[in-house]
């Protein structure tokens, strides 16, 4: 693979490596390059070496009857087809690499990352407290909570049951969802097909003459607003004028979206037609909740349309809208409105590269600043808002009610009645006065009919509205956009939402706390000690100089956030219990409320983890940080529950997920233009870019040999996808010495470790005494062995187009030090794990320890028959791992961590294991003391502690194992 060497600072990388470098430098010179390439297109924007495919894209498409946007054929292409052009033969890069096993293939992001730690571990750190040596101190704490076992083992429990198959109850009477009989429409992709007026041939790029002249014309399209345009994507559908300022609207019309979404050919085998019922036992007395199918709003609704229509396929709408910045500096920003269908699953709507959502329309930002009232502001602010999504929604109104036909890809044909879901965003769910939204109390929820009639004052003139809808508990907004859409009730639809709500809203204002009561010195040095763990992204220079922290981060930092303050010293000595009880009660709601399954049982652990909080917040007051709990996003959390029974779990309704369009379909759009009357310009260029996808869509099925439409075949509800373990092919170092393993690896006792697994693998009966004993019979004939400096483990991703895939969901780096390219030390990693002695379940911690992995290897067929003999076949991968000590019967009180330390196990400090038997990668959070000592760090903490606290949040792919 070709290196590149930056101007900036002479450094050589790989492609990616010196694009991800020119991205993350805050080098001077090296700003400067980045600025230059930039500038040249070349970072940031889409190159001839990405045309090999549209996975990480992430642009919406669909299946479009005449296209979205209007019919188009070859003309639209600017392609003038004169016979001429062959395709050329594909080139294979030809592989630098040397002999498969022989040299480590460094990942130059991973190289990128343990640079940066191995700098700024070095970097200036400011003062703080005076170090405690090192020995095991323990703040002041009160006593111990009461019996926190039967809630763990209750914990324990309910996880069990997602892994099996829930009973299934089907919506009465069969109709719901159902094909209009007799009534098949063609495919979505022989429907795109005739919009190309019968060009189909031999060759599957047509009307293109070659592989490379479509490659070419996709580069040219996708470059920027200045090329040749077809007709625009979003129109000028609304105007406004208030005030004397104009407001331009730019949208699509929603049927034709929903059409489009419904009939995408890659979502036909998965679409959701009618509601369920999930339930984890027989007696079917214990609800689950996970896609929007399962939920109690689909069921009820599914329930009103059937009385007058039925057989209908009720078709929810997810919409959601986020304000975003499109410039680094200066006051540039967007409103983009996306939407998506609650029948496509929400393992499939989370992904991106997957175009289930789509953009709907870019609202008005304007902040009206010539207004100097701020409360007239306001309110004209909130009447545009509404007055445009009316613009956008209204559509929905007639065919909510009465349906209208929808095929989807496959080509089945059915009466589906669009109908307004959930609005991601904020909204008061019930009557709670402004002064209580801190308090642990219940508030009816607010009642949609005496709301609708004050909204129907309107005509008695703005004195009696003003007063009606103050009386109602609403602002006199003027016809607010839900107001005529059928079987839709606003005060039940706008969703929690985990990224404002929670990252945002919740886990920002307890960051905040604790710096303010713990000290930013102490915390940020904490940080900067943390052992590196692949779910754990470690924060170098700290957390509390952290600008705009995105969702992402504040999700990291709740990983760690309770292990950081477990044992320091807080004002006054003021004993901690109170303060871990608060923190834990927020982070495990924050971690429960994620998962992508819910059971009553997980519900109930929901509302009880935030029952701890309003238990112990009281301590943040003691603290002086916070005088009152007066904030909407906690009060609204305690809806949460009920909004997962009534849509299903979060992830249906994430702003996450949107959060990342505004990449490719806000920012990236807006830097394709000159920057001067922009959306007219991103529109044009979005529009640009679904065409060219949904052709590129068009020529992977012709090269497919244009198959048949797929099948539905439904994929059993409810299961978690277990975690497998993948290793490479060939080893990292083909041969390593076994001096070396114990010098650079740190694996003292190989040779030992080695000799009693052999002994126990041929005598399982044998006692330890036995094992030891014979141990020292055994010779190794050979002083070399392969060795694996990674493991990865996957989940088997079903939804994904063309067949299963694996997602990588964890990762354990066993590697010794290196010199970077750059000619800088890089310490070595050895990761902690969770490993199954043989006897350990699907959660809990009874039959798994931690252990250190120092070294990943196999033993050649040779070396096998000298130390097994011939006929016995021991596992083929092994690691040698060090071990600390068991899990005591119950965690730590107070935060409900299990502590552990370094230890000896049957004798010896390590043993050599199955490497089947590491079930995944965990992270160990280190007993800091009163103040962290100065001379620990990030690279040499898991020598230097003598004690940890397993970290039980670290992991998002897996249920909690560790309760």
């Amino acid at each position: 693979m070709s290196e590149s060497v930056c101007e900036g600072c002479g450094k050589e990388f790989k492609r990616k490596g010196y694009t991800l470098h020119l991205t993350r430098t805050q080098n001077p010179p090296c700003l400067v390059i980045a600025e230059r390439e930039r500038k040249r297109g070349l970072l940031g924007q889409a190159s001839a070496d990405d045309f090999g495919g549209l996975e990480n894209l992430g642009l919406p498409t669909g299946q479009f009857v005449g296209d979205l946007f209007g019919g188009y054929g070859p003309a639209d292409f600017d392609y003038i087809d004169d016979g001429a052009g062959e395709e050329p033969m594909d080139s294979e890069e030809e592989d630098d690499s040397g002999e498969d096993g022989e040299e480590e293939e460094v990942d130059d992001d991973e190289e990128l990352d343990a640079q940066e730690r191995a700098d700024l571990s070095r970097g200036y750190e400011p003062p703080r407290a005076q170090a405690t040596a090192n020995e095991d101190i323990d703040m002041p704490h009160e006593d111990p909570p009461s019996a926190p076992a039967p809630a763990r083992e209750i914990r324990k429990a309910a996880e069990d049951r997602f892994h099996h198959t829930p009973i299934v109850e089907k919506f009465p009477g069969g109709k719901a969802g159902k094909p209009i009989a007799n009534n098949q429409d063609r495919s979505s992709e022989k429907v795109y097909d005739s919009t190309l007026k019968g060009r189909m041939s031999t060759n599957p790029y047509a009307p293109f003459t070659s592989k490379m002249d479509w490659e070419v014309a996709k580069w040219a399209k996708l470059r920027g607003a200045g090329s040749t345009a077809f007709s625009d994507l979003l129109d000028i559908d609304g105007v406004f004028v208030v005030n004397g300022e104009v407001f331009h609207l730019y949208s699509r019309d929603i049927l034709e979206c929903v059409r489009a979404l419904w009939g995408d050919s890659e979502f036909a085998p998965y679409l959701f037609v009618a509601p369920e019922r999930h339930y984890i036992d027989r007696d079917k007395t214990i609800r689950m909740y996970h896609n929007m199918h399962t939920g109690k709003w689909w069921w009820d609704t599914q329930v009103e349309v059937e009385k007058k229509y039925p057989g209908a396929t009720i078709i929810p709408i997810i919409i959601s809208s986020d304000k975003t910045q499109l410039t680094v500096f200066g006051n540039k920003t967007a409103y983009p409105v996306y939407m998506t269908l609650g029948n496509i699953p929400k393992e499939i709507r989370r992904k991106p590269s997957r175009r289930a959502y789509v953009l709907l329309g870019y609202l008005p930002t304007s902040k009206m600043k010539n207004i100097k009232n701020k409360s007239a502001r306001r309110r004209i602010l909130a009447n545009v808002f509404h007055a445009c999504m009316t613009h956008i929604l209204s559509p929905l109104e007639d065919p909510g009610k009465s349906g209208m036909h929808v095929t989807s890809g496959d080509g089945v044909v059915r009466r589906g009645h669009p109908i307004y879901a959930t609005f991601t965003g904020e909204c008061p769910t019930c009557e709670v006065p402004r002064d209580e939204l801190g308090e642990d109390a219940q508030f009816p929820l607010r009642d949609l009919e005496n709301i609708l009639a004050a909204l129907d004052q309107l005509d008695e003139g703005p004195t009696i509205y003003r007063k009606a809808c103050e009386e109602a508990g609403i602002k006199p907004v003027y016809h607010p956009f839900w107001e005529r859409l059928p079987h839709a009730n606003i005060f039940r639809s706008i969703a929690p939402d985990v990224l404002h709500q929670l990252y945002q809203g919740i886990v920002k204002h307890l960051i905040g706390w604790l710096k303010a009561a713990c000290g930013e010195a102490e915390i940020d040095a904490r940080c900067r000690r943390l052992p590196p763990n692949h779910n754990i992204r470690l924060f170098m220079n700290g957390i509390s100089d952290l600008n705009r922290v995105t969702g992402k981060e504040h999700d990291q930092i709740s990983r760690f956030n309770l292990g950081i303050i477990i044992d320091i010293q807080l004002p006054d000595n003021l004993p901690s219990s109170r303060l871990l009880g608060a923190v834990r009660g927020i982070l495990d709601f924050v971690h429960l409320e994620q998962y992508p399954m819910h059971t009553d049982e997980t519900l109930t652990l929901l509302e009880e983890a935030l029952q701890n909080f309003h238990d112990n917040k009281s301590i943040f007051v003691d603290l002086g940080v916070r005088p009152d709990f007066n904030l909407p996003k906690l009060h609204n959390s305690s809806h949460t529950p009920s909004y997962i029974e009534y849509f299903g779990t979060t992830d249906n309704y994430n702003t996450e997920y949107t959060g990342r369009l505004h990449i490719d379909l806000a920012k990236d759009a807006y830097r394709s233009t000159n920057f001067k009357d922009e959306f007219p310009q991103m529109t044009l260029w979005l529009e640009r870019k679904e065409k060219i996808f949904r052709h590129e869509t068009y020529i992977q099925w012709r090269l497919a040999g244009c198959p048949s439409p797929p099948t539905l075949k439904p994929l059993p509800p409810g299961i978690v996808y277990e975690r497998r373990l993948k290793m490479t092919k060939h080893p990292t170092q083909k041969a390593v010495k076994i001096p070396t393993l114990i010098s650079d690896y740190g694996a003292r006792s190989f040779r030992a470790a080695l000799s009693r697994f052999v002994v126990q693998f041929k005598n399982p009966t044998f006692t330890g005494a036995q094992i030891e004993a014979e141990s020292h019979s055994i010779s190794l004939h050979f002083n070399r062995v392969p060795v694996f400096h990674r493991l990865k483990f996957v989940t088997e991703d079903p939804y994904t187009a063309g067949g299963l895939e694996d997602s990588v969901v964890d990762s354990i780096h066993v590697q010794p030090s290196k010199t970077s390219r750059s000619g800088k030390e890089l310490a070595g990693r050895f990761d902690t794990t969770l490993v199954n002695d043989g006897t350990g379940g699907l959660t809990g911690t009874s039959g798994y320890r931690v252990g250190q992995v120092r070294v990943v290897f196999s033993l050649k067929p040779a070396h096998i028959r000298s130390l097994f003999g011939n006929g016995v076949a021991p596992p083929h991968h092994l690691a040698y791992v060090e071990w600390f000590s068991p899990f005591t019967a119950l965690p730590e009180p107070h935060h409900l961590m299990y502590k552990v330390k370094r230890s000896v196990r049957d004798g010896a400090m390590a043993s050599i294991v199955p490497v089947a038997n590491i079930r995944r990668s965990i992270h160990l959070l280190p007993k800091f003391g009163p103040v962290a000592p100065a001379h620990w760090t990030s690279a040499n903490v898991l020598e230097e502690c003598p004690n940890f606290f397993v970290n039980c949040f670290s992991d998002r792919h897996v249920h909690t194992t560790l309760y």
